[in-house]
């Protein structure tokens, strides 16, 4: 089959194109080829159409908050939702999300995130001198609802004294009122290697981001052994797996709101986690292939 990949950037490491990336292996690997000529079928990530052929959109979340002009941001998104044909969402949370702001359709199809697993077989884990059940982390680009706050106060409460939290990603100095504590080290933004190598010496992964949808770090830390630890609120509780910690958030309305305003959290109203998918890239290529044919199971 041939297929063109439309508003992909495959030198980016943000979280779409990074997905894309894994995506884009896996079906080159098969004996598909990506192409922008004459192509069977076109992918788009977050919005776009190519005219002539089957299109296929795979969203990424959509604009809700009450301070960005969330309205005229959806507007080109929705038009795109409406001109595919067929649609692909990262969780259950983005499909009621889309269907109430963006209206119902069909051929909408829930595919969670993947990873490559032989890839990361293949990353050694850092050497940091500690047991892996004292070695917490985190990871992300960091902004307000992100809560990266909340992540090292939930370190701080739970975690023994001779336990180190790594915080990797852009902006933690902003986003983070207090890095006092010696026991957390900033290690900046990094490479995908070198954030597996410390995400398989970490035996817990925080992300207790506010409505979040199906964020890549947070399957690449579950493929590399890590114990989830995230917020209810959103589509991560949908990847988190069995054992992982589901800390109570908002019970959300779907109505804009200030994102960038997260509540503080009562982190003693935590669950055990009730779901898991596959995460292997290779099952998640299988059901983007259905969808490019045309199942619409």
């Amino acid at each position: 089959m041939k297929i063109a990949f439309n508003n992909v950037d495959f030198s980016s490491r943000s979280g779409p194109n990074a997905f894309g990336q894994k995506l884009a292996r896996e079906l080159m690997y098969r004996g598909h080829e990506l192409t922008l000529n004459s192509p069977d079928v076109a992918l788009s990530f977050i919005l776009g159409h190519v005219p002539g052929v089957r299109n296929i959109l795979r969203l990424d979340g959509i604009y809700f908050n009450s301070e960005q002009k969330w309205e005229e941001m959806n507007s080109p998104i929705q038009k795109s939702y409406e001109l595919a044909d067929a649609v692909v969402v990262q969780s259950e949370f983005n499909r009621e999300l889309t269907s109430r702001y963006f209206g119902e359709r069909d051929n909408v199809h829930v595919i969670h995130n993947g990873t490559c697993l032989d890839l990361i077989d293949e990353v050694p884990a850092k050497e940091l001198g500690k047991p892996r059940d004292s070695v917490w982390m985190c990871a992300s680009s960091w902004r307000p609802h992100k809560r990266l706050d909340e992540n090292i106060r939930y370190f701080q409460e739970h975690a023994s004294e001779t336990s180190i939290l790594i915080v990797a990603g852009a902006n933690a100095e902003t986003w983070a009122p207090d890095l006092s504590d010696d026991r957390i080290i900033l290690s900046g933004d990094l490479s995908w290697p070198d954030m597996i190598g410390f995400m398989k010496s970490a035996g817990h992964f925080l992300h207790l981001a506010l409505l979040d949808h199906c964020p890549n770090v947070v399957i690449d830390a579950r493929a590399a052994g890590c114990r989830i630890i995230c917020s209810s609120a959103g589509g991560t509780k949908e990847i988190a797996g069995k054992d992982s910690v589901i800390v109570r958030d908002i019970e959300w309305d779907y109505r804009p709101f200030d994102l960038y305003k997260p509540r503080r959290l009562d982190f003693s109203q935590s669950t055990d986690g009730e779901k898991t998918c596959d995460i292997d890239i290779k099952s998640v290529c299988n059901r983007y292939v259905d969808v490019f044919q045309g199942d619409k199971s």
